[in-house]
């Protein structure tokens, strides 16, 4: 039996026999996703002791689920009947900090906060951010290819991963990529796992790319009545040339949330805040804030003005990061991922409210409106299933509406289980088809998180 070829093969703390504990590792936290039963949670130490786990599931034909913090809002990281889930939290060292390379050799189950804090000891910065920061792990990152604050500037988790050990559909422990600074031999393998969301392997270790650390920021802030004319801003931003490092979006809902929940002092003459960041140095830096603050007026802000005090200004990025689980408190919230081109941003946030109209749900947003990620959060009343149901149809007709607009699905929480049909909508079926000749080869067997991603 397999838990027994398990017991065999791995130290006995690292199967999880505890039902009350295993429960735990069933979901992650994208709401009304399924999940199943697994005959098993293990937690590994080692890379090896994870390729002993992949080999034990190849041998009895056994799904295995490979999880990270379970932070993900895709459902990526849930549990399927009768498979293995498991988790690399205990693989949490970081293993290198190179300031001359400029890079950082990591386990998986290395929380993002925690590098980034390493890092600034050797003044070096790891850029990308997602809200989930403080709790998310660089191998979920890098599986769902992460994004978060910054990425308007200096991208997402992929443009950072240099190499990667991972353990193959086949059970084989390989490394991919390379640690110097170029390398174009072979396929891009590396880059074919990042965002593959544990279809393809199981990371044991990643390399990444880090950058110097950056001077301190300037904050612009403006108010609007609406999302849409929040979104105007952020394509006038973009008209003008102008690259933020922080380009963010959060609605009354959320700022009422959080405050609630944290007694911030946050409340605000406004419908919609529009929060931007610059870091460009010097000089650069104060011509780049005061011409986002001329377009934020010009779009039609009742109030625009540039931060003189930092600990306000923190104090509203703590807020946009606090909004998904300060809405969380107030019942079932359904997260949205769509990305569109930046200057149908006011037309999807406009689609976004007809929805919520036409659909009576209650539709909270915050966005990285820099580079046309928008979060909608869709939030029902606890046990209430007709709003359930009219959440789900919101939910989906926002996807069609992001594809309608030149966009995808899903910007940075990846496919996972939610946005399947949503990703046989945006790519054509012979495109489709190369996905699932990926996933053959690599995963023969077809162990790995089946029935995620590829519908």
């Amino acid at each position: 039996m397999l838990i027994d070829d398990l017991r065999r093969e791995l130290p006995a703390d690292r199967l999880v026999e505890d039902q009350d504990v295993a429960s735990g590792y069933l979901h992650d936290e994208a709401e009304w996703a399924p999940h199943g039963k697994p005959v098993a949670v293990v937690r590994p130490r080692t890379a090896e002791e994870i390729q002993a786990v992949v080999r034990a599931c190849v041998r009895h034909g056994v799904p295995l689920v490979p999880r990270g913090a379970g932070t993900g809002l895709s459902g990526g990281a849930n549990a399927v009947d009768g498979g293995v889930v498991l988790s690399t939290e205990q693989l949490s060292a970081i293993r290198e900090i190179n300031p001359l390379e400029r890079l950082a050799v990591v386990e998986p189950g290395v929380v993002n906060d925690d590098l980034r804090a390493a890092c600034a000891e050797h003044g070096l910065w790891y850029p990308p951010d997602p809200a989930s920061a403080p709790w998310s792990t660089i191998g979920g990152n890098v599986a769902t290819n992460a994004g978060g604050l910054c990425c308007v500037k200096y991208g997402v988790t992929r443009d950072y991963v240099l190499g990667l050990q991972v353990v193959t559909g086949t059970g084989e422990l390989v490394r991919l990529g390379r640690r110097t600074a170029k390398g174009v031999a072979g396929y891009d393998l590396a880059g074919l796992m990042v965002g593959s969301e544990g279809t393809l392997g199981v990371i044991t270790e990643v390399t990444v790319r880090l950058r110097p650390l950056r001077d301190p920021e300037h904050t612009v802030a403006g108010y609007f009545s609406s999302v849409v004319d929040a979104g105007r801003a952020v394509s006038a931003v973009a008209a003008a040339g102008l690259t933020p490092s922080a380009l963010e979006l959060i609605d009354r809902h959320c700022l009422a949330a959080v405050d609630q929940w944290k007694n911030m002092g946050l409340a605000v003459d406004a419908d919609v805040v529009l929060l931007g960041r610059t870091d460009a140095p010097g000089a650069a830096g104060e011509r780049e804030a005061a011409a986002m603050l001329e377009c934020f007026e010009q779009a039609g802000a009742s109030w625009a003005a540039r931060s003189t005090d930092q600990e306000e200004a923190d104090a509203l990025f703590a807020a946009r990061r606090l909004a998904y689980p300060a809405l969380e408190r107030l019942g079932p919230v359904l997260t949205e991922d769509v990305c569109v081109p930046k200057a149908a941003v006011p037309e999807m946030l406009a689609r976004i409210e007809a929805a919520a109209t036409r659909h009576d749900t209650l539709i909270a947003n915050i966005a990285h409106a820099g580079d046309g990620n928008l979060h909608p959060l869709l939030i029902t009343p606890p046990g209430d299933d007709d709003a359930r149901v009219r959440a789900q149809r919101a939910f989906h007709e926002i996807i069609a509406d992001a594809i309608d607009l030149g966009g995808t699905v899903t910007g940075e929480h990846g496919v996972g289980l939610l946005k399947r049909d949503g990703l046989a909508g945006e790519l054509a079926e012979p495109v489709l088809d190369l996905h699932r000749a990926v996933k053959a080869a690599l995963d023969p067997h077809g162990i790995l998180n089946p029935g995620k991603v590829i519908p």
